[in-house]
């Protein structure tokens, strides 16, 4: 008799546990838990992490342990020389992460930084304010090469300053870059593996991404303080939330967030100082500018510098956060009448504000015609004083430890920018009472001209 077909036996089901647990998830951050994050407890304190930012970001691992393979301590410089001189990189000195010899995971683990690229919004004067923030990164990091990356105007105030290796010109402030140009610097920032990459632009979705392509180790940056920075902390490994829109209406302390952080103790690393503004002046840059004050007819040491006048030209050398900072012909001429035992030297930005000076003031007037940083603090740096609105010129004036005046629309802006004017005994503020830089009272900037006393007694 035939049997009947018999039925088919079950299939087995793929899954003999239910394929999600029940149990609640845990997230690791492996980013966090090898990249050197602050210890610092009033640094936490200060800022407040925003989970929108970085729903992932668990913060610091508690309970991780460092063993003895870590020392602590300062990075140490380099010992070895340039193997190929010919090369900046140098020879068979491969980049991170490629031979475990030379870029192994302890120098990941120990935060060390050994090429860090900076990216500075702004114009002259911002990139001078971020001067005491590069020489915060050599005294921290010692042995680091600091590139800069900044719009043209900015890499100008570059030859001031001997900790920048390479100064490369791309404006981060243009929201809508040419395609080639942007992805170029993207090929040429990666292939330079930064170790860090700061940056002074407010960041959003579009900046961070940028930022994150270069694959720096840590990423970072200021962000928005509204709803534009809404996914800039998934590719950031730190962020700052800036005050306002405008981070330079902050005035000389507008980078204290990120210094704050870079200067933060790390074990036995005490807190880094932050030292203020320093510039260096070649001797080239001098002998330039020595001919053309000669030519103006001058000596070295018996004139003061006149900066700020009224003009529509970049070189004016302003602060993004003072829009009120140049001051009309007819004041100035008003106030170079008050001067006493020193000849005035009319610093103009443009050659067409020669006619305009010498209509004002006279026919000979001693006018120099500079539009870069650098030979205007070379010319600041043969003066016996300057006199300056809130431009660039004052700040070269301090970074000199020359006699100075600064005219400003108001005392909240003095006080922004010029901090410590009332601890130094040769700069005077002069602000507007009414709130705007034309009505600045003159006779006040005069009997402030005592400040020169002591210049005219070294001529």
């Amino acid at each position: 008799m035939a049997s009947l077909p018999q039925s088919p036996q079950p299939i087995s089901p793929f899954f003999k546990t239910p394929p999600f647990t029940t149990k609640p998830l845990v997230f690791l951050n492996f980013q966090t838990r090898l990249t050197s994050r602050s210890l610092d407890v009033s640094v936490n304190l200060k800022k407040k992490k925003s989970v929108w930012l970085d729903p992932f970001d668990d913060g610091e691992d508690p309970n991780n342990e460092y063993g003895s393979l870590f020392a602590d301590g300062k990075q140490e410089e380099d010992p070895r020389p340039p193997d190929n001189p010919d090369n900046p990189y140098g020879f068979l000195k491969f980049p991170m992460g490629y031979t475990v010899e030379l870029a192994s995971l302890p120098l990941k683990i120990r935060g060390d930084v050994r090429r860090c690229c900076c990216v500075v919004s702004g114009g002259v004067y911002e990139n001078l304010l971020f001067f005491p923030t590069i020489q915060l990164l050599k005294d921290r990091y010692p042995g680091v090469q600091v590139d800069v990356l900044t719009t043209e105007r900015g890499k100008q105030t570059y030859e001031l300053n001997k900790n920048v290796r390479w100064a490369n010109v791309y404006d981060p402030d243009d929201d809508w870059p040419e395609p080639a140009e942007y992805t170029d610097m993207i090929g040429l920032l990666k292939g330079r593996y930064y170790d860090m990459i700061l940056s002074t632009k407010l960041a959003g979705l579009g900046h961070a991404a940028f930022l994150f392509m270069t694959t720096a180790r840590d990423r970072v940056s200021y962000i928005y303080p509204n709803v534009n920075s809404a996914g800039a902390g998934l590719m950031l490994s730190e962020t700052f939330t800036a005050e306002n829109t405008n981070l330079s209406e902050l005035g000389y302390k507008m980078y204290d967030q990120m210094e704050d952080w870079l200067g933060r103790p790390f074990r036995s690393v005490p807190r880094t100082p932050v030292l203020p503004l320093r510039v260096s002046v070649s001797r080239r840059l001098k002998e330039v500018v020595a001919d053309k004050y000669r030519k103006a007819g001058v000596e070295t040491g018996k004139f003061i510098v006149i900066h700020g006048i009224e003009s529509d030209s970049k070189a004016s050398m302003q602060s993004k956060g003072d829009s009120d900072s140049l001051l009309p012909l007819t004041k100035w001429a008003q106030i170079s009448r008050s001067i006493k035992g020193f000849k005035p030297v009319y610093v103009i930005p443009h050659e067409k504000e020669r006619e305009n000076v010498e209509e004002f003031v006279g026919d000979d007037t001693s006018i120099v015609f500079i539009t870069t940083p650098g030979q205007l603090a070379a010319l600041i740096n043969d003066s016996a004083g300057v006199i300056a609105t809130n431009t660039a010129a004052i700040q070269l004036a301090n970074a000199r430890d020359k006699p100075s005046i600064g005219l400003f629309s108001s005392e909240e802006k003095a006080k922004l920018f010029v901090p410590d004017a009332e601890e130094k005994s040769n700069c005077v503020i002069v602000a507007s009472k009414t709130g705007s830089l034309a009505d600045i009272d003159v006779g006040t900037v005069k009997n402030a001209m005592q400040v020169f006393e002591g210049s005219l007694a070294l001529v």
